[in-house]
């Protein structure tokens, strides 16, 4: 197949999936052709059957904002004629699903088919789709889509909830390389963090309010009241400020490490001992899925579709959104219990095997052939 990805190319869930599942792609034998503003985080090595195409677009004195849709659409277009697509995938649906429809009329009256599959990854219906600025163009857009998916059974059930949708939305969830995430030996880098042998806890996100950074704060403070830790933070994004803030407030700086976005988050989670994410809105939690494979525990709320990944009391735990106090105790009583986190850390790893991307890779290869049966796509046909 030759397959076009939509996706945004910064540090977050849903650029993360498109990418890994781009790359798994290009591994089965398929081309591949990312479209973006910029390339893609995770798009860092060579593969021959791999291609990155840039939207570019001009600021005009008549624009306040550039039109970032219109060239979109118009890249979709050319990229789609030329490169004879046989399926384009929208990661994230504001604007990619709109701009995806526009790019499909438009090739329609060339005489050219694109079916389009829209995969649907959490604020782009949980937070930003519901303004009411959005909405109608958001609900038209996922029901004129070839295909739907969501990452999570939790987010299916919110977009038919607060979204008129018609269409059939199919649950694939999201992934993890386990080739790249596991635990490896880096004890010389855990020495480095943590001299005196120090507990290390670990978040990753992009700092967003939703991500409740301040919560993760709070938690470790009261875990170090307890006993010696450190706090590994990973990622950066509008709260950043303010948690280096909150770390003076709490006398805490000397155990908290900001690391910024890392690129090679695996080697941090190898020297994790558990994983805070304590978010108020979470479709899935890949961040979670990561430091399960990992062997890392999942201290979390129950937020979403993260109580789908991280299971309660075998996993991990899970309290109510903002229970700083049940996340802390819950992350003691593992981290003074040697042999109960050693159990975790193996059932989080078991579980992070169910989503192995060796078994979620095919569900969409087949869902991408069953889009194009529908379409009258002859690759579809003759694969």
């Amino acid at each position: 197949m030759r397959i076009g990805i939509v996706c945004y190319p910064t540090y977050g869930g849903s650029g993360v999936v498109a990418t890994e599942l781009g790359k798994a792609m290009a591994d089965k034998g398929h081309i591949v052709h990312f479209i973006s503003y910029q390339q893609p985080a995770r798009l860092d090595t060579y593969h021959p059957n791999i291609f990155f195409h840039e939207v570019r677009f001009s600021d005009y004195p008549l624009f306040q904002y550039s039109p970032y849709e219109s060239a979109l659409t118009s890249k979709i277009v050319d990229v789609a004629r030329f490169e004879k697509l046989d399926i384009l995938h929208v990661h994230y649906a504001i604007p990619h699903a709109a701009t995806a429809f526009m790019a499909k009329l438009i090739l329609r009256e060339e005489g050219l088919t694109l079916p389009v599959i829209t995969t649907l990854h959490g604020t782009d219906i949980t937070l930003v789709g519901r303004d009411i600025t959005y909405l109608p163009v958001v609900t038209f857009s996922i029901n004129k889509s070839d295909g739907v998916t969501a990452v999570s059974e939790y987010l299916k059930k919110d977009t038919y909830k607060h979204f008129e949708i018609s269409k059939d939305i199919r649950v694939i969830p999201n992934f993890v390389d386990l080739e790249r995430f596991q635990k490896h030996n880096k004890e010389h880098f855990k020495r480095a963090i943590a001299g005196e042998g120090e507990r290390i806890l670990v978040h990753v996100s992009n700092f967003r309010k939703l991500k409740r950074v301040e919560d993760v704060l709070a938690v470790f403070a009261l875990v170090l009241k307890e006993i010696d830790a450190k706090l590994l933070l990973v990622g950066d994004g509008p709260t950043r400020q303010e948690m280096e803030q909150q770390c003076r407030i709490l006398g805490i700086c000397d155990k908290v490490v900001f690391l910024g976005k890392q690129e090679a988050v695996e080697e941090i989670l190898a020297v994790s001992d558990l994983m805070i994410l304590p978010s108020e809105n979470e479709s899935f939690g890949l961040a979670a899925l990561e430091a399960m494979a990992c062997h890392v525990p999942v201290i979390s709320s129950d937020a979403g579709g993260i109580p789908e990944v991280n299971i309660d009391g075998v996993t991990g735990f899970v309290s109510p959104v903002g229970d700083v106090e049940d996340m802390a105790a819950n992350a003691l009583k593992l981290l003074r219990d040697e042999k109960l986190l050693k159990e975790f850390r193996q059932n989080a790893y078991e579980q992070a095997k169910r989503f192995d991307v060796e078994k979620i890779m095919p569900l969409y290869e087949a869902y991408y052939r069953e889009i194009m049966a529908l379409s009258g796509k002859e690759e579809a046909k003759a694969g």
